[in-house]
């Protein structure tokens, strides 16, 4: 797999990236919008088959080529999965142009100072020379900022880069993703001050190095508009955070040179209980309207 293709393909951002990497904890929520209830399975193992189905129906769909979705965040077990008889990651990349990455947080440590850093990975060299033998370009990892606390995002910030740092030790391409919730009074300020802390760890980014941001629909159209431009930035997505679509979609057309990579709002309107050609019609609109919107800065 071509690691230069894919990351021209990542750096052009004419598309999106589909979050697809609903991990343990946010499964039944996601199986439940999608029309299957917790009754329906009685065991992890068949809960995650499940989602798995979901998956890799959304991949099979004839609309989710790279043509519109640059590329997409696998959970682990994901990862290890086949769809349509080849490993995930390459079906994604080969059969459908599909730039793969993958989710390698374990989740989020107890609040402090307003905000959450991640969880210990002590697997993480063992899982990002898995995911790279596997030909994945890039991994993503959330952390959490609740309050416009100094401290507690210059503690998430430090943290992603000191992770995202061994990440590109391994030749993968990490996400950094400090999520701003999006219902705190303090947001504007919560992004003055995580506009700062990333434009300083970025500067100290050796000159060969570029990470990729994740980062919140901000209140303020191109907030983050220097990061976008920042040498060592590959791309600036936005997450959804909990904003329907509709919103996500007219906060992101505003934002120029960002890209969505949204997972709720991609999935949104999908039901197990579709048939195939309700199914890939709902995907086929979904995507063109994120696509739209991605476009549109």
């Amino acid at each position: 797999m071509s690691n230069q293709a894919q990351a021209e393909k990542i750096s052009a951002g004419n598309g999106f990236i589909a979050a697809l990497d609903q991990s343990g904890g946010s499964t039944p929520k996601a199986l439940r919008l999608y029309g299957v209830e917790e009754t329906a399975y009685s065991s992890d193992a068949e809960m995650f088959d499940m989602i798995h189905a979901m998956r890799s129906r959304i991949a099979q769909a004839p609309a989710f080529t790279g043509d519109k979705v640059v590329g997409a965040i696998l959970f682990e077990m994901t990862m290890d999965r086949d769809i349509d008889g080849q490993p995930s990651p390459t079906f994604l990349w080969e059969q459908r142009g599909v730039v793969p990455f993958l989710k390698v947080d374990k989740g989020l440590a107890d609040e402090e100072n307003g905000c959450q850093v991640m969880k210990p990975m002590p697997e993480l060299d063992a899982l990002c020379e898995r995911a790279a033998a596997k030909g994945v370009f890039g991994t993503k990892m959330r952390s959490v900022i609740s309050a416009a606390n100094e401290a507690g995002i210059k503690a998430v910030v430090s943290q992603q880069f000191e992770v995202g740092k061994q990440i590109l030790g391994h030749g993968l391409v990490p996400i950094i993703e400090p999520e701003v919730t999006i219902s705190i009074a303090d947001k504007s300020e919560a992004e003055d001050i995580l506009l700062g802390a990333l434009t300083a760890e970025l500067d100290a980014l050796p000159e060969d190095k570029q990470v990729m941001l994740k980062l919140t629909l901000p209140n303020t159209a191109n907030q983050y508009k220097t990061l976008v431009d920042h040498p060592r930035v590959m791309k600036v997505v936005a997450l959804s955070g909990g904003y329907s679509r509709k919103e996500a979609n007219a906060r992101l057309s505003e934002n120029t040179g960002m890209i969505a990579s949204f997972s709720r709002a991609l999935t949104e309107g999908l039901s197990a209980q579709q048939t195939e050609e309700e199914f890939n019609g709902t995907i086929a609109d979904s995507i063109e309207t994120i696509y739209q919107a991605s476009i549109a800065g």
